[in-house]
This record gives C-alpha cells, sequence and structure tokens, in this order.
C-alpha cells in the first residue's frame, strides 16, 4: 500500500525555498546614502540613487578654475574627445549595487587627477561617513577613501 503525501512536509519545503530565493535580495536592499560626501577636502560628490544603484557626481572642487579662469575640464580623459567637459557635475561613480545592509560593491569610480577608471566599493561606517575601497584588479592593491558628509552651501567653488 502506498503512503500519501506528505504535505505539511512539501508546504514548508516550498515555504524554505521561496524564502531562500527571495532573503538575498531583501537582505542586500539597503537604503542609498544620499547627500553630498567631501572626498579627501579635493572634492565633493553627491550621492544619489539611479535605476535602485548608488551613483556620485562632482558637485564641490577644491580648485574649481584653471589658471586661465574657465572652469576645471576633464583634460586628462584617456579619450580625447572627452578632455574639454567640465568636470562640475561629472558622474564619476556609477554602477555599485547593495551587498548588505549599508554596503555596496561591483561598482566604478573615475578618477579625474589620472584619467582612469577604477572597480569600487564602499560601506557605511557611519550616518556621516563613508568608506570607499577605489582599486584596479584587485582590492588588495587599492586605496581607501574615507568620505564625510557635508552640508551643501553656496560658496562660489560649487558647482
Amino acid at each position: 500500500m502506498q503512503r500519501p503525501p506528505n504535505l505539511p512536509g512539501y508546504a514548508a519545503l516550498l515555504v524554505a525555498m521561496v524564502i531562500a530565493l527571495i532573503a538575498p535580495s531583501v537582505l542586500a536592499s539597503t537604503d542609498i546614502p544620499e547627500g553630498v560626501w567631501l572626498i579627501d577636502k579635493k572634492a565633493a560628490v553627491q550621492i544619489f540613487g539611479c535605476n535602485s544603484l548608488l551613483c556620485g557626481r562632482i558637485l564641490w572642487l577644491q580648485s574649481p578654475r584653471d589658471s586661465a579662469g574657465q572652469l576645471s575640464q576633464d583634460n586628462k580623459n584617456r579619450n580625447p574627445a572627452l578632455r574639454q567637459r567640465p568636470l562640475c557635475g561629472l558622474t564619476m561613480l556609477w554602477n555599485l549595487r547593495a551587498s548588505g545592509p549599508d554596503r555596496w560593491e561591483g561598482g566604478r569610480f573615475y578618477n579625474p587627477e589620472d584619467g582612469k577608471t577604477h572597480h569600487v566599493s564602499a560601506y557605511l561606517k557611519s550616518a556621516d561617513m563613508l568608506v570607499a575601497r577605489i582599486y584596479l584588479g584587485m582590492p588588495a592593491f587599492g586605496k581607501t577613501k574615507v568620505l564625510h558628509r557635508v552640508t551643501h552651501d553656496t560658496s562660489e567653488r560649487w558647482c
């Protein structure tokens, strides 16, 4: 005689499978640390959400103008066609995806100081401190940058 199927056992297994599929996306969902963040007292980046990812654009520069008084341009870009674009407003951080509470990875960081695009990961250490690991190749050979939240004001250095 054949035993009837264990329906409560199948239901529990089905629920466990659904939770296993949903849990990683729930764990990875996190708020974007929107606001303005200062990097090395040289630039401030506005962090914002872009298609559920974390992105950032230059909003303030310590030296926003060149020696001729013109807005600083992306003159170290490896692509000559992009060397005339202004640094103010330039998106320099993109595609950081949530990897856990207050953590992001898989992003890209464009550094106008050397014209290179680097990999980047980041985590929120506190409400006003964001730590980013910027690297070419392997994270072990990169640099750690600490960004501090600042308020947006109206000085002439703001874009």
